[in-house]
């Protein structure tokens, strides 16, 4: 049976050496390239891929979340794997709670991982790279590891960034200011920052939220 595979990421490098990997394996298709978040969107949609294959950071427009959550929406069929550059086994329990079945640390060969990955997440089970796994498996004695990255955090991540205080943020989101309290000091510990402005500051470098928005 051929597999039919979308593959997305700004850099060129990576998609042209995910395709050299695939190139022995004629039951791999690589139906559509994408190197912005609207385009994989537009090709998952019209595709329909088996798997879908992206970076985290795609876009700096949609935090990789909300893009997980809307490619469920376009190819609720498709599985998905994330291709990410930073570690964060907090980040990884978010993305398997919101669907996506398998994470790829770019600090582990692909070469090793990718064929590996895509056999196991084509059976609907999930699967982690090396450093990957290591880091979930300590995220997930963290006490945080009850606690998501929701939408409404992610809401409220953005506002900050916005420089909007709490009681705009509790307004505009009709939720108690105790509420945003609540969330902005869950944000705190979730990225191990003690300001606001470390906050936003770690949050852009994950990409949650860009200040030029």
């Amino acid at each position: 049976m051929d597999v039919q595979l979308l593959l997305a990421d700004e850099a060129d490098l990576v998609l042209i050496g995910a395709q050299a990997i695939l190139k022995d394996r004629p039951d791999w298709e690589v139906i559509q390239t994408a190197r912005s978040g609207s385009e994989l969107l537009d090709a998952a949609r019209h595709w329909q891929p088996d798997i879908i294959l992206f970076n985290e950071h795609l876009d700096p427009l949609i935090d990789v979340l909300a893009l997980v959550e809307r490619l469920k929406q376009t190819a609720p069929n498709s599985r998905q794997i994330v291709l990410g550059n930073k570690v964060d086994g907090l980040l990884v329990r978010d993305l398997f709670v919101c669907g996506v079945l398998g994470y790829l640390f770019t600090g582990d060969d692909l070469g090793d991982c990718l064929i590996p990955a895509l056999t196991t997440v084509i059976n609907n089970r999930p699967y982690l790279s090396p450093t990957a796994n290591a880091e979930y498996l300590v995220a997930m004695k963290s006490p945080l590891r009850d606690w998501k990255l929701d939408s409404e955090a992610r809401a409220v991540l953005r506002l900050l960034a916005r420089g909007m205080h709490i009681n705009g943020i509790a307004e505009q989101l009709d939720v108690p200011q105790r509420r945003i309290y609540w969330v902005r000091q869950k944000l705190r510990k979730r990225f191990g920052a003690n300001t606001n402005e470390h906050l936003i500051s770690m949050s852009v470098a994950e990409g949650f939220t860009n200040t030029d928005t």
